[in-house]
């Protein structure tokens, strides 16, 4: 069976509130303290009044780069060491005043490491007063004339105010005068402590302008602190306990003998405007700016503070005071309150001071001190966390969750941040050089609060009464008083006058003394002037009646009329909400579209920054693609080129062997027939023995020398073969003495003489002649850098099968690198010839006739016998611009 589950209380919608999709952002302020001490070292310069600029230390280590980074911060304004208290007052908090006595909220608070000025910002000290005794002046010097009795105004514990008339208030005042357990409200200023004596120059005294006279005011104050993220009452009375410790003003017992009990923590609820407040918490009414000193120090006492080494006086909690403004307009006479609990108005400024954040390894913290540090550090980080989401989702269209709740300082100052208000922060900075890493972190902090924004408060509604009834109110007064203090009657004029015409209308008594018992005319006639008095009354009665019907049907028409203007109004009134309905419906359409078109924008950022990047990539391959297609080009110019080459290299090489084959080929068909003739002779010889043996003549027995065989002639038994113009050497004669050429290269230079081992020496007249050079087989990076000039002895064969020597010159140079390279500017050819032969070809038959057989393959030596190293040029060489040496021996003739 399944038990009935018990459902939920549905949440009361919230009111509806004036729509403003305007939004301003939070404004961010810095303030800095002067240096203890004249020697101390300052990281921290005012460039202007918006800038500061932040300079590391001398002792810290410096950045990745090895520098040091000086880094500048903007803010709203910037507050210098000769800024004075009211200049402070005048540019951060006096707008907030203004705006909480016009029915908006506001929330102030000063952030700093410890030790930077904070509590003195706000609390301020004597003859200096600070923030907030500035604002509560402010406030009382606007509304004093116009301040409502005591508990007219009555907080109903849910963080709203009910409103009484004058004969409640007055019971509720007797009520709590008579009750002795409850504190009384301090009337007057008896005794001030003397740290707030005085803290206000009455030159400094400030105004509000635009004050709605027509309305009633009243003024709430609490004092709370939150500690080790608990919140605590400091304006709650508590009875006096023997058996508990008391708290001293250091917020430590004064007895450790004993158990001490803290008191009793406050809870955070919302009410049904989803606004955060402190259930159950202390609201004092004041009247007077004396009052409110008087409250403030009474709860500054119970505020935990400690010594620390950084501070004397260091807060260990958090501090906000309340500043709660009701008001509420007059009547239609202008004389009482609107007694309407909708038409009360109910703003408030926080004064929040935040405790310090700090580093235990400088304070040195322990025990209690230690967890009181890291509750302040944890809350401030939570602080930070919340303020980076709300940036986050207002600047890139998200809807990430904050995280409010993770402290009760963000959780408490919830509305503010997501409702409407304006939101201060003043930024307290130590120029000293020891906190630079812990302001560094303050002024990250403050430049990312500047970019969160809050709605901007709209102005309540204007009731609909004339405005100016106080006014015309006390001036009725003013008529009544004079009035009567000149007739000295307890009515006004008007009045005394018609009771004299009735009182002289009736008919004066008779003389009603009876002195006989016998006297019978005393009574009659009394009777007779009572009687006719009670006619004229009769008839006044009637008169009274008639005019009161009549007024009473005036009323009822009145009333009619009024009924039915109520109800035009409320018609009218209806199709305003309705119109309001279809303004917020557009309003909210509006919203939804600015949020639509913050995430277009966005997107279109986001796009336009992956275009450029596209477009970056785009160009980068667009030019490697041309460096590419250059350097295909120029490959395949190169190969072209290359091909171009081979083809020659391969004509050249294809004639050469066309060249060798044919040479080969005649001198196999030579040798042949050669080897034929042989054969031929010894068959003739044989032939003529055995012919000589069968027949005798007698010319046998003369002996003759026998004839020699002629050799067939090569001009007749073979096919001419092409030759080597070259002509033969001569075997005989004295050798011919060389005689050198001096070379075009001769001078003052040093050359290096490059002559490849494979060279032939041709044994020519004329020699180059390079005096001071130094000869070398390889060339060398030493020899190359002690000489200027170049010289390559490179031999190869010409066309006309005669080696030819060319001289390939060049200047040698250093290269970046430390080594040398030569560049070519001169080719010498040289070519031999024999200025005696009478032809390029001589044949041994004709200059050895008479020698015999053995001499004849002697005959045919040549150039090409002679010459027994081959040079072949060949791309890409080491030694120069495409030569190579090659050293082989040729084939020699069978």
């Amino acid at each position: 069976m399944l038990r009935p589950t018990k459902g939920k209380t549905p949440r009361r919608p919230a009111p509806k509130r004036p729509y403003n999709n305007q939004k301003d952002p939070v404004g961010v302020y810095c303030r800095v303290r002067p240096l203890g001490s004249d020697d101390e070292e300052c990281c921290i310069e005012v460039i202007s009044n918006t800038t500061i600029q932040l300079h590391a230390p001398d002792g810290l280590k410096a950045n990745r780069n090895g520098e040091y980074k000086e880094t500048q911060y903007s803010f709203k304004r910037v507050f210098g060491i000769k800024t004075t208290q009211i200049e402070l007052f005048e540019d951060v908090a006096k707008p907030l005043v203004d705006d909480l006595i016009h029915g908006k909220n506001g929330l102030l608070f000063t952030y700093g490491v410890t030790g930077s000025g904070k509590t003195y910002t706000m609390t301020g000290s004597a003859g200096q007063g600070g923030l907030l005794p500035r604002s509560l002046d402010m406030i009382f010097n606007s509304i004093g004339p116009f301040q409502a009795k005591r508990f007219v105004f009555k907080p109903d514990d849910k963080n709203g105010m009910e409103v009484q008339n004058q004969v409640d208030a007055l019971l509720e005042r007797q009520k709590r005068d008579s009750q002795q357990t409850v504190p009384r409200t301090p009337v007057t200023r008896q005794r001030l402590d003397p740290e707030f004596a005085d803290m206000i120059r009455p030159d400094e005294a400030c105004r509000a302008d635009g004050v709605d006279e027509d309305s009633s005011y009243s003024v709430f104050v609490s004092y709370i602190e939150i500690y080790n993220n608990y919140i605590y009452d400091l304006l709650e009375d508590t009875p006096a306990d023997p058996l508990k410790a008391k708290w001293n003003s250091g917020g430590t017992p004064l007895r450790s003998n004993t158990e001490f009990i803290p008191p009793q923590s406050k809870i955070l609820r919302e009410d049904q405007n989803h606004n955060m407040y402190v259930a159950g918490c202390t609201e004092v009414e004041v009247k007077s700016t004396d009052e409110a000193f008087d409250v403030f120090w009474k709860g500054q006492k119970k505020r935990r503070i400690a010594n620390t080494q950084l501070n004397r006086e260091s807060s260990r909690s958090h501090s906000v005071f309340v500043i709660k403004l009701a008001q509420a307009p007059l009547d239609a006479d202008g004389d009482n309150v609107l007694q309407d609990k909708n038409q009360v108005a109910v703003s408030q400024l926080c004064l929040v001071d935040l405790a310090g954040s700090e580093r235990t390894s400088r304070t040195r913290a322990e025990g209690n001190r230690l967890r009181e540090a890291g509750n302040i550090n944890q809350s401030l980080m939570t602080l930070r966390t919340c303020i980076e989401v709300l940036r986050e989702n207002q600047m890139c269209g998200t809807n990430k969750m904050v995280p409010y709740r993770d402290s009760k300082v963000t959780h408490f100052f919830k509305n503010y941040f997501d409702g409407e208000g304006k939101v201060r922060m003043v930024v307290c900075v130590n120029p000293k050089a020891d906190d630079y890493e812990e302001t560094l972190l303050v002024m990250r902090f403050a430049e990312m609060t500047q970019e969160v924004e809050v709605a901007r408060p709209v102005d309540r509604p204007i009731c609909g009464f004339t405005p100016g009834r106080r006014q015309r109110n006390l001036a009725f007064k003013d008529e009544l008083t004079r009035r009567l203090e000149e007739r000295g009657g307890p009515v006004d004029g008007e009045i005394p006058a018609a009771l004299t015409q009735l009182l002289q209308s009736l008919p004066p008594l008779p003389p009603v003394e009876i002195s006989d018992p016998s006297d019978d005319q005393t009574l009659p006639r009394l009777i007779e002037v009572l009687e006719r008095r009670h006619k004229i009354r009769q008839s006044v009665k009637e008169e009274y009646d008639k005019t009161a019907n009549m007024l009473k049907a005036r009323l009822q028409e009145m009333d009619g009329s009024i009924m039915s203007k109520e109800n035009y109004i409320h018609e009218q009134r209806g199709k305003l909400s309705e119109k309001d309905k279809l303004i917020q419906d557009q309003k909210v359409e509006i919203e939804r579209l600015e949020k639509n078109s913050k995430m277009l924008e966005y997107k279109i950022d986001i796009l336009q920054k992956t275009t450029n990047i596209y477009e970056e990539d785009k160009r980068t391959l667009q030019h490697e693609l041309e460096s590419r297609e250059h350097r295909l080009q120029r490959e395949v110019s190169d190969k072209k080129r290359m091909e171009a080459r081979m083809q020659g290299m391969v004509q050249d090489a294809k004639h050469q062997w066309e060249k060798e084959c044919e040479r080969r080929v005649n001198a196999k068909q030579l040798e042949m027939q050669n080897k034929l003739w042989v054969k031929d002779e010894k068959l003739k010889q044989l032939k003529a023995i055995v012919t000589e043996c069968k027949v005798e003549r007698p010319e046998a027995l003369t002996p003759r020398p026998p004839e020699k065989p002629q050799r067939p002639s090569r001009e007749k038994d073979r096919v001419p073969a092409k030759r080597s113009h070259s002509p033969s050497p001569v075997p005989t004669g004295a050798p011919v003495r060389a005689h050198h050429r001096r070379s075009h290269s001769a001078g003052n230079e040093r050359w290096v003489d490059h002559k490849p081992v494979t060279n032939v020496d041709l044994d020519t007249v004329l020699q180059p002649n390079l005096p001071n050079a130094i000869k070398v087989s390889t060339p060398s990076e030493k020899a190359l850098s002690k000489c200027d000039k170049y010289v390559l002895t490179h031999q190869e064969v010409a066309s006309d099968g005669e080696i030819q020597t060319k001289l390939i010159k060049g200047e040698v140079f250093k290269t970046r690198g430390g080594g040398q390279a030569v560049q070519f500017t001169d080719i010498e050819t040289l070519k031999q010839e024999n200025p005696t032969a009478p032809s390029r070809k001589r044949r041994s038959s004709e200059t050895h006739g008479a020698q015999g057989d053995e001499n004849a393959e002697g005959g045919w030596t040549d150039v090409e016998n002679r010459c027994s190293v081959a040079v072949e040029m060949r791309a890409g060489s080491n030694l120069g611009p495409g030569y190579q040496h090659h050293g082989y021996q040729k084939r020699r003739k069978p």
